[in-house]
């Protein structure tokens, strides 16, 4: 069982990851290669893509919706793989 201390800390974590979890969606970082350039944001979600080809098709934002599925779905396969590793090592962490 969990003591009062424990809770406190439990909360004070839980209030640090929402803090870095709004920074990082907040932060945007470019990469540009041969005329594209991509923002992400620090959650790895893809903000817009800029290309001459793109904008006079007008495909930017469906690229970027597919880009974001995409990567959603990669974190998700992701996710769950750890949350068997960590249950075949006896762990369990909320949430997951």
């Amino acid at each position: 069982m969990l003591g009062m201390g424990d809770m406190k800390n439990m909360y004070a974590i839980q209030k640090q990851a929402k803090k870095i979890k709004k920074e990082l969606k907040n932060t945007h970082i470019e990469a540009e290669e041969g005329g594209i350039t991509v923002v992400v944001n620090g959650e790895m979600e893809v903000i817009s893509i800029e290309s001459e080809i793109l904008s006079s098709s007008g495909e930017e934002k469906r690229l970027v919706k597919a880009l974001n599925k995409a990567l959603k779905k990669s974190q998700e396969v992701s996710a769950k793989s750890m949350q068997d590793v960590m249950q075949k090592m006896g762990v369990s962490l909320p949430g997951m």
